[in-house]
């Protein structure tokens, strides 16, 4: 919101600079981004009339004119604009005077008494471009025939102003016009507003009236109008007006248009203007249909739908309600008859409208916050003063329809709550006075306020609000920083729960960085990576390749990996926690929306490159399955993890694995699909690991047991089996057998530190006793007794009570060679 701050004090005018006034307004939430001033500093520059005008006796291009600066005698002055006649008042820079400069940075220039081909001149004429009111230098600044010669000309044009810009919230649209800004004005600094002379009723001359229908009762709740005849449009719009409407950032298109402009600067209700002669019969407030087309103002064609609201005649749509009107019934020259239009519209009728159509306007950027729905019948007799003032012409009865208004609930606002909520002791009485100022009706009892918030004031609805405009009106620069006071409490961690802090530590202590990613990816990742043909997709994406919710973080982690690797990055681990989002196969009947889908929250790492960065050291060697296997392990530990060998889209069908803890399935492990890995051009294959995070919150309590004092016992045990036999069933039915046989109670761990497959010819494999379709499995088992040395026979019972049900099982054998 722009305005010049004479505007602003013809309606309240406070003791205060016009620095006082932008500090108070920051202070009360209106953010005054910057002030300026409305023309650049120069002097000596008074209203002149030339008198005389005669071609210069040396020059083809110059004339030597006598002008009247209001001294008693006429001065010579050299000008060689183009547009220089008798009797035309212009500026005129005397003797001495200081011009701003010509440039950003330039030093000002000054007028001195020069001689121009042999001819005295004794000042300079100026046009606006000379004194950087605009970028015209081509001719001189036509004044107006009743500028008073020999006034200054900052005097005559108020050039001694300041222009404020400030940056409003969305939800003080209040604050979107000069009458809303004055009435924050006097509520900060406790001044009366002015009698504003305007909005009375307008007499009544004609009788003629437009009929008007209200169809769209959700959408228009309230339509007001009247017939003007006989009016001027060809008359200028006048330079009052003109020079508001421009330091308020508006530039000045025609004398209607620049009135109802300036009365929605003025009031904040935006108006509309209709050719009377180009409406075909009456006036209807309805939704578009599907098919209707409508040219706008700016000669954009929009098509219609039954989501947006328009005025229509008998011919169809004429103007999109609160956003612009259409270019079959705008003002002309010609146009002698109008209709005046000044409406309510429902914030949420309008509300993304101007988006659709890839534009915006000031009426619809009002509309969209809200309009003072009590605003309408103020606005139109403003205008229809304004109009019959300006441009002459008659004016009809005003018809008002009123069919749905909104109803104004009263807000409580607790004394106590609102001392709680600042910070600071606030007393009833001042919270009254604070009300009173900004013309909020409201009772009090027992120390409860009950405000009813007036029709302009829509951002008025729970007692917070109210709390906000205690602490908007008493100044946030003056509610003390006071350090918050709160009891404190000792809360008991527990030992066997990892917090969300904690993890993200772990996670960067085994070398990997946290990335942040959106939720949404693209389609084609959800359904390559994680074979999510049905995605849960969004109704207004930001971009076409971040349309779905991702059900995995894998895509994320291995778009930040190309982006990595475009930038010349050799060697990225990263990890992510964030949640993912599921939908259920199909709904229960009968339950939320929002139950139909869960969101775990998950856990995604990937390791690319050398293992190490390079040394002299250690040889250089890509990350492998095994590397990124130690780093998860080293995440659940103690907690022992099974890796069930499994396939899954994303990973290598040979290097992947399901994990599982405590029988459930947990997540997945492994390296990148080839396929994938060739699409998306990596030279390396990414080794990555997805798991649920609440599998690595929980960690097992650490319990306590007595350190033998006698030694262990190993024994090396190497079975054959075929080659296609996993590993992982073996060792699990050992350690049932370590549970369940009383015989295999030392036993302490059971390690495969060994496996074997001969290559060669048949020679080979006979002399270490392998077929070729065999392996060679080597395990190491630790025994142990806390209570004495294990004797042989113990030892051998413990060993065949672990190999037994193996043998029987997986057809193992012990072997020979």
């Amino acid at each position: 919101m722009q305005f010049p701050e004479s505007w602003l004090r013809t309606l309240v005018d406070p003791d205060i600079t016009t620095d006082g006034l932008a500090q108070a307004l920051t202070m009360s939430g209106l953010e005054v981004e910057e002030t300026f001033p409305v023309a650049p500093l120069f002097s000596g520059v008074v209203v002149a009339k030339l008198l005389e005008v005669a071609k210069h006796p040396n020059s083809d291009h110059l004339n030597v004119c006598q002008v009247d600066v209001g001294i008693g005698v006429p001065l010579t002055i050299i000008c060689g604009a183009t547009n220089v006649a008798v009797g035309i008042k212009v500026p005129a820079a005397m003797v001495g005077a200081k011009l701003p400069p010509s440039q950003i940075g330039g030093t000002p220039f000054f007028i001195k008494l020069r001689k121009l081909r042999g001819v005295e001149s004794r000042g300079m004429l100026c046009s606006a471009g000379e004194l950087n009111l605009s970028s015209d230098r081509d001719g001189l600044m036509i004044l107006a025939e009743d500028a008073p010669i020999g006034v200054d000309i900052r005097e005559y044009l108020n050039l001694d102003d300041t222009c404020f810009r400030i940056k409003l919230t969305p939800n003080k649209a209040d604050c979107l016009s000069l009458l809303g800004l004055a009435r924050e004005v006097a509520a900060i600094t406790g001044t009366t507003l002015h009698d504003l002379p305007w909005g009375d009723a307008q007499p009544t001359v004609i009788t003629d009236i437009l009929p008007v229908r209200i169809s769209a009762i959700e959408g228009c709740g309230r339509f007001g109008g009247r017939i003007i005849r006989d009016i001027n449009v060809s008359v200028p719009t006048p330079r009052w007006m003109i020079e508001r409407l421009e330091r308020a950032g508006q530039r000045s298109i025609s004398v209607l248009v620049d009135i109802t402009n300036y009365v929605m600067l003025e009031l904040g209700q935006p108006l509309h203007v209709y050719d009377l002669d180009l409406l075909q019969g009456d006036i209807d407030v309805r939704f578009g249909r599907k098919g209707e087309m409508l040219k706008l103002l700016n000669e954009q064609i929009v098509m219609l739908d039954s989501s947006v609201l328009v005025v229509a005649d008998a011919s169809g749509p004429i103007s999109l309600a609160g956003i612009m009107g259409g270019e079959s019934t705008s003002v002309s020259l010609e146009t002698q008859h109008i209709f005046l239009e000044g409406a309510f519209f429902y914030r949420e009728a309008i509300q993304g409208r101007s988006r659709k159509f890839n534009f915006t306007s000031e009426a619809s950027h009002r509309f969209e916050r809200g309009v003072d729905f009590e605003m309408n019948v103020r606005a139109l007799e403003r205008a229809t003063q304004l109009i019959i003032e300006i441009c002459g012409g008659q004016s009809g009865p005003l018809v008002d329809q009123i069919v749905k208004l909104p109803q104004r609930r009263a807000v409580k606002m607790r004394v106590a709550r609102a001392i709680k909520i600042l910070g600071m002791h606030v007393s009833e009485t001042e919270i009254a006075s604070i009300f009173s100022r900004l013309g909020l009706l409201f009772v009090v009892q027992d120390g409860v306020f009950e405000v009813t918030p007036p029709s302009h004031r829509f951002d008025i609805e729970i007692e917070e609000d109210l709390i906000e405009e205690v602490a908007r009106i008493y100044g946030f620069d003056r509610i003390p920083a006071n350090l918050p006071m709160a009891s404190g409490e000792m809360r008991s961690i527990q030992e066997g729960q990892r917090s969300m802090h904690i993890l993200r530590h772990a996670v960067a202590a085994r070398d990997y960085q946290e990335t942040l990613n959106f939720s949404f990816v693209d389609a084609e990742l959800e359904a390559h990576l994680a074979g999510n043909v049905n995605p849960i997709r969004l109704q207004n994406p930001i971009a076409s390749h971040l349309a779905v919710m991702r059900s995995t973080l894998i895509g994320s982690l291995l778009n930040v990996v190309r982006y990595n690797l475009n930038r010349k990055a050799s060697r990225v681990r990263l990890f992510e926690i964030a949640r993912t989002y599921h939908q259920h196969d199909a709904a229960i009947p009968g339950e939320l929306a929002l139950d139909r889908y869960h969101q775990p929250l998950t856990l995604a790492a990937l390791a690319y490159g050398p293992v190490l960065e390079e040394q002299w050291g250690i040889s250089t060697r890509q990350v492998d399955f095994f590397d990124v296997k130690g780093d998860l392990e080293a995440l659940l530990c103690p907690r022992v993890a099974r890796f069930v060998s499994e396939t899954h889209i994303a990973f290598h069908p040979g290097r992947s694995a399901a994990i599982e803890i405590d029988g459930r399935r947990v997540g997945w492990i492994g390296e990148l699909h080839p396929r994938w890995q060739q699409k998306y051009d990596f030279p390396h294959a990414p080794v990555l690991f997805e798991i649920v995070a609440d599998a690595l919150f929980v960690r097992d309590v650490p319990s306590y047991h007595d350190i033998s004092k006698f030694p262990p016992v190993t024994r090396d045990i190497a079975l054959v089996v075929p080659q296609e036999q996993a590993v992982q069933p073996i060792i699990d039915t050992m350690l049932d057998a370590q549970i369940s046989n009383p015989d295999c109670r030392f036993v302490e761990t059971v390690v495969l530190f060994d496996e074997f497959r001969p290559k060669g010819d048949s020679m080979l494999r006979a002399a270490v006793g392998l077929n070729a379709q065999d392996k060679s499995l080597g395990f190491r088992i630790t025994l142990q007794d806390s209570q004495g040395t294990l004797k042989d026979e113990t030892i051998e019972r413990a060993i065949a009570g672990l190999l037994r049900p193996v043998f029987k099982v997986f057809r193992a054998q012990l072997r020979s060679k």
